[in-house]
């Protein structure tokens, strides 16, 4: 085997460093992170979309028989997908396994922030941005009103706390909801599969149904519970920031119930069609 020359060794290195300057000096220096995170977000969300289309093209029987605007959903859950999983498990790390939001730490916790958390809510505006774009251009095609407040309202307040750095404790909170958006996608692409009488179908409802109600019923009385307990603290943002604490949550608490009320119905009739 040829060994390297120590030439090629030492510029190899010298790039690496100057990528390593790059990224510590611009990319994630703390006043560019917000912005270049939201771009990485659009980015990512691109990425998604074309590699969506391009291992559908190949590995899917379903999706070459698709009309144009199916396709283009199909594209756009793969990037919901991605995003869901990046978002949820750097949610559940910084909510319960760091411990920047810990109580034994001294200072204000819904003042606490992060190089990565500010990073990861950047990305999550990028998407929030990109989703909401494409669900305007083809409206209705991709969601209803329901999907444009649910994004307007996200969007406004993960960019506020991303901004600010104010409650990104309770921001990622509500992001951790984002773990049941891989169950109804896939949902989607079954059903779009014509595989809707298939056990797959169903284990993936149940599946829906107890995630949507640990992360988008249980989570959030949790986190308004959370809210109470550390009142006086809260008291202290920004009146925006405030507002934001308490209103943007209550109206997605309302807004899972009354989803989740449909969840309970199609997973009662789908069994009750099984038996």
């Amino acid at each position: 085997m040829r060994e390297v020359p120590k030439q090629t060794v030492m510029a190899i290195k010298s790039y690496q460093n100057q990528a390593q300057l790059l990224v510590k000096n611009y990319l994630f220096a703390d006043p560019f992170i917000p912005y270049t995170s939201i771009l990485g977000g659009i980015l990512a969300c691109k990425v998604a979309y074309d590699l969506t289309q391009l291992i559908s093209n190949f590995y899917s029987k379903t999706y070459p028989g698709l009309t144009k605007i199916q396709r283009v959903e199909w594209n756009n859950r793969g990037i919901s997908t991605v995003h869901a999983i990046f978002i949820s498990a750097l949610s559940l790390y910084l909510v319960f396994w760091s411990n920047l939001f810990s109580d034994e730490l001294a200072g204000l916790l819904v003042f606490r922030s992060s190089p990565l958390s500010t990073f990861g809510l950047g990305v999550s505006v990028g998407y929030f941005v990109s989703d909401l774009a494409m669900i305007l251009w083809l409206y209705p095609s991709l969601g209803g009103i329901e999907y444009v407040i649910h994004h307007s309202l996200s969007g406004i307040a993960v960019a506020y706390s991303m901004f600010t750095g104010e409650a990104q404790l309770y921001t990622y909170m509500v992001l951790i909801s984002e773990v049941t958006t891989p169950e109804i996608n896939i949902r989607w692409y079954l059903d779009t599969a014509g595989m809707k009488r298939s056990t797959a179908y169903l284990i993936n409802g149940i599946v829906i149904f107890l995630a949507w109600l640990v992360a988008r019923v249980l989570l959030f009385g949790y986190m308004f519970y959370h809210v109470y307990l550390h009142y006086t603290q809260v008291i202290k943002m920004h009146i925006f920031g405030y507002i934001l604490v308490f209103g943007v949550p209550a109206v997605l608490a309302t807004m899972n119930l009354m989803w989740f009320r449909k969840i309970i119905k199609g997973v009662l009739k789908t069994l009750a069609k099984r038996q």
